[in-house]
């Protein structure tokens, strides 16, 4: 089944589910998941491998580095054309302000096809406590925002009402109606705070699809939260009462509990669709699931619990007896689909092995097949920490080889790197360490502290020298490869620290950082340096 050409208020294939992916807005809206414009545009382009139909770039208003993101995303990624025709539409995202939707469509204009995706509340709760708004004030503002983002020359406007799910069926309908009239392609239905159970989504889709002025002229979209884990069931439900856009992220990464997960949504509509779902289908190329999976994972940090299905560590793993003896017979015995069909490739041989005899053009080779495009300089700075950490091991992995990527090319500008590192520890006495930090302008600075570990004590070094009030939130060190040579990543999660009243401690955004290497100690301060540059960097 092909692919259907792209009318932005209209599906010509009733069949045919778009996908959107919002992995780089409310994915990185994940505590700690923040990614630097590099970052995003690597995800980007491997989205544009996925064959994603919308991807929702950021919300370019939100900060001057989100702004550059979408733009460069919009710039290239926007512009790519697949040999059938396929080109994603790019998403800016924006409050209902003139502001806003105006720096949307100054960060997306150059993509072959741009949309902006405006929201603002619906529900009784929303708009007495947090907008304070009537609801006239609010259907009025709805349709002059969408006017003026048509006003601009984007002729492919998404509406949001925000909170839906909790909103009244009544007044959804009118205002609905009134922002179709007004120019609106598309309207997003979003479970906001993911409190509805899947057959009260599906019913509230097939309500707004009955009852709502002229909804045959836009297509449907939904977007659900994960807060009571119903995500992926509540997505599905509304595919099947007729919305046709499924909004989804990488990993299900988002706010609080997450977002509906593509790769989950993607797979139950692949495996079950002619079945279950009356023939729906979508354009995802699912063997680029879990390379995208991978370095979504990487890049923000959010680790995957073994158990997560499909790309999580286990979820091809047959532990019984009964079942290995079972998958050995008749692999279908035990597994549903093939890992193979999402990218994953059983045994290591099948490709190139990595170690210290490995050429240039062998390791381009293989960080093209993980979805990195990197430049001839960026190639020869991987390569010369590759040769240098094929010196110690036998064989450089694939999560080596990620994580040479995240440290030497796409982390946040440095604003400090390490420079040196001493520890003293041991059971006599507290902890030393003494940091030598180099900033932007090569001056060398540096600190000695003590503290109730080597790590410890190396952090409150580092926080002498950087003089930021900064809280540590989260801590982990984690080895991404086995045997005796294996590579310590760590991973920590920071914010700026109030120097107010406790009952701000949520006003601050967190930052994440990742470090991978053979010494535990020096892994975990650049991991914490690469953390303090992405929150000075924000700023």
């Amino acid at each position: 089944m092909t692919r259907p050409h792209y009318i932005p208020n209209h599906i010509p294939d009733p069949s045919y589910v778009r996908i959107l992916d919002t992995t780089l807005r409310d994915g990185e809206q994940s505590p700690g998941a923040a990614m630097t414009p590099r970052q995003k545009l690597d995800i980007a382009r491997q989205l544009w491998k996925l064959g994603v139909d919308v991807i929702e770039a950021g919300f370019p208003c939100s900060s001057e580095s989100d702004f550059k993101a979408v733009k460069m995303i919009s710039e290239e990624v926007g512009n790519c054309v697949g040999v059938d025709g396929y080109v994603p539409v790019i998403i800016g995202v924006a409050r209902c302000n003139e502001r806003d939707i105006q720096t949307a469509w100054d960060a997306i204009k150059h993509a072959k096809r741009p949309r902006i995706s405006m929201f603002i509340a619906t529900s009784p709760i929303h708009m007495e406590h947090k907008l304070k708004k009537s609801k006239e004030e609010v259907l009025e503002i709805a349709c002059r925002m969408v006017s003026f983002a048509r006003s601009l020359g984007c002729d492919d406007v998404q509406f949001v009402p925000e909170d839906a799910a909790r909103s009244e069926k009544e007044y959804l309908y009118e205002i609905i109606g009134e922002v179709i009239k007004a120019g609106a392609t598309t309207v997003d239905i979003p479970d906001t705070v993911g409190i509805t159970m899947p057959w009260e989504f599906g019913k509230l889709i097939a309500d707004i699809k009955a009852n709502t002025p002229a909804i045959h002229n836009v297509v449907i979209s939904t977007h659900c939260h994960n807060d009571l884990g119903l995500a992926v069931a509540n997505t599905i439900e509304g595919a099947r009462a007729g919305a046709r856009q499924l909004e989804v992220t990488i990993n299900g990464i988002g706010e609080r509990a997450g977002n509906a997960s593509l790769e989950e949504v993607v797979m139950a509509l692949k495996c079950r669709g002619h079945e279950v779902f009356d023939g729906l289908y979508t354009g995802i190329n699912t063997k680029h699931i879990f390379n995208t999976s991978k370095m979504v994972e990487e890049y923000t940090g959010m680790h995957l619990q073994p158990h997560k299905a499909l790309v999580g560590a286990n979820a091809f793993v047959h532990e019984s007896g009964i079942h290995q003896d079972g998958w050995l017979k008749h692999k279908a015995t035990y597994e549903i689909i093939p890992p193979e069909s999402i990218g994953i490739e059983r045994s290591s041989g099948t490709g190139i092995v990595l170690g210290k005899l490995s050429g240039r053009q062998a390791l381009r080779k293989r960080l093209q097949e993980l979805g990195y495009q990197l430049k001839d300089d960026e190639v020869a700075s991987v390569f010369l920490h590759f040769k240098a950490m094929a010196d110690k091991k036998k064989r450089v992995s694939d999560a080596d080889l990620i994580a040479l990527v995240s440290n030497e090319v796409t982390k946040a500008e440095s604003i400090w790197k390490l420079g040196d590192l001493q520890v003293i520890c041991g059971t006599q006495g507290l902890s030393t360490a003494t940091v030598k930090l180099i900033s932007t302008d090569g001056s060398e600075h540096i600190a000695c502290s003590v503290g109730s570990g080597s790590v410890d004590s190396a952090f409150k070094a580092v926080n002498l020298i950087v003089k930021e009030p900064v809280k540590l939130v989260e801590y982990s060190v984690t080895i991404v490869t086995e045997g005796v040579d294996e590579i310590a990543t760590a991973h920590v999660v920071i914010r700026k620290e109030n120097n107010h009243d406790s009952t701000e401690q949520n006003v601050h955004p967190t930052f994440s950082g990742t470090e991978a290497g053979k010494d535990v100690v020096i892994s975990s301060v650049g991991a914490y340096i690469a953390a303090i540059n992405k929150m000075l960097g924000s700023n």
